[in-house]
């Protein structure tokens, strides 16, 4: 209880904000696709949330660091309340591309206020009882919510009401939490050069990563709307895949502590690919195939992010982990921004199937790379790795704005030995 304590206002934030925010993608997806939107506008729409985040990342600790967290945290749920709200004035494209650009860089700040909170508030011995606590929070909210898509909206307007409520309220605990935000320290730089000579697999692995993921949370919804489900059923696909990457992501990261990581990297990869070709065939079985499917696919795409990140802590110091831990999360946003535009043309081509042709064509390249990797680097020995620990590709300090690791002007890598790495 004195671990949960102190985190629990913060915890609670991150279920009431996700819970509303989780489903908004979902929601401006099937919107726009009933209106009849082509994929290559939807793919437009998912690709301008990610780039919001990435633009949002790179100058979330900046605010941090000049108003606090609380400040930061308040004003930039009150910009995404007001975006979100920005959606009833019309279904204008344009105008909604714009919304989900905004929307991306005050999730980015959010987040960013939340992690380093949260990492400020553990220790070696919490972290990862934390990280867990956070993990199920973060998803099992956002598969929550992703049934705020079958309310009853005959005007356009209730179901941005209501996300716009939980992010609203999500500013309650943070306001009244009696525990002290952390103090920013100075910040370092992220090499991603460095980061691809310390481990190419791993940072390519996020981009990945971020393609198939960012895919499938923009056309996923639309994917599964015409197969014919109607809204509870599209709902269930969505949260399906959420919790499925929240319940496998464990599992297949303790057998990269068992195995070379690189092999459990090729099996996901390979995995992939099967379970991606086999989607195009399983909606002539039904809803329930479709749904194991999906939540098999969603274990897959979710875990692959957290291994790459293991797989490359595996090379660096302790020191590096921490700057690092942004160029990664790069990683991951330029395949989210890249993946729903290309999705999106394979999608004009093959129709509702393109979506997972695509990530299979993703995989199979993936498992290519990862098996060529594995024929000119030897594997880390087990004794020198550190434990898997399930992580999200949450905004961070894209140019290494990073609480608790003090600048030494020398790069990635040379700031004080005893520096602990960051697990949040």
């Amino acid at each position: 209880m004195s671990l949960i304590q102190p985190i629990v206002p913060l915890l609670l934030a991150v279920f009431l904000m996700m819970g509303g925010t989780g489903a908004l993608t979902t929601i401006v997806s099937v919107r726009l696709d009933a209106a009849g939107a082509p994929p290559i506008l939807l793919g437009a729409l998912t690709a301008a949330y990610y780039l919001g985040v990435t633009v949002g990342s790179t100058q979330a600790f900046r605010l941090v660091g000049q108003v606090g967290h609380i400040r930061a945290f308040s004003a930039s749920a009150t910009v995404l309340v007001a975006a979100t709200l920005g959606h009833t004035l019309g279904a204008d494209p344009a105008a909604w591309i714009a919304l989900r650009l905004v929307e991306g860089c005050c999730m980015a700040g959010l987040f960013v206020c939340i992690e380093s909170w949260l990492n400020q508030s553990a220790t070696s011995a919490t972290r990862g009882q934390i990280l867990a606590l956070y993990m199920i929070a973060l998803y099992g909210a956002q598969g929550v919510g992703q049934y705020l898509m079958v309310i009853d909206d005959p005007h356009g307007f209730k179901q941005f009401v209501i996300v716009s409520i939980l992010v609203s309220l999500a500013l309650v605990p943070v306001a009244l939490s009696r525990t002290a935000p952390p103090l920013l320290q100075k910040l370092e730089s992220v090499r991603i050069g460095h980061l691809y000579r310390a481990s190419p697999l791993g940072l390519a692995g996020t981009v990945i990563s971020g393609l198939v993921v960012g895919a499938f949370y923009g056309l996923g919804p639309v994917y599964v709307r015409h197969l014919g489900y109607d809204l509870g059923q599209s709902a269930t696909f969505v949260s399906a895949a959420i919790i499925g990457g929240m319940l496998l992501q464990w599992p297949f990261g303790k057998l990269s502590d068992l195995i070379d990581r690189r092999l459990v990297l090729v099996g996901l990869f390979a995995a992939l690919a099967v379970i991606s070709i086999g989607m195009t065939m399983l909606p002539e079985s039904g809803f329930g195939p479709l749904l194991a499917g999906i939540s098999l696919f969603g274990g897959i795409i979710f875990a692959i992010y957290p291994i790459c990140v293991s797989h490359t802590n595996d090379f660096l110091t302790p020191a590096e982990m921490v700057p690092a831990s942004g160029g990664m999360v790069l990683g991951f946003s330029i395949g989210a921004i890249a993946g729903p535009f290309l999705a999106s043309l394979v999608m004009a081509v093959f129709e509702q199937d393109g979506l997972f042709l695509f990530s299979a064509l993703v995989a199979i390249v993936a498992l290519a790379f990862a098996l060529w990797r594995m024929t000119v680097r030897p594997p880390v020995p087990l004794d020198q790795r550190l434990p898997f620990l399930p992580q999200a590709p949450i905004p961070g300090p894209l140019d290494g704005v990073t609480p608790g690791v003090e600048k030494s002007g020398n790069g990635i890598g040379e700031e004080e030995p005893e520096a602990e790495p960051s697990r949040l």
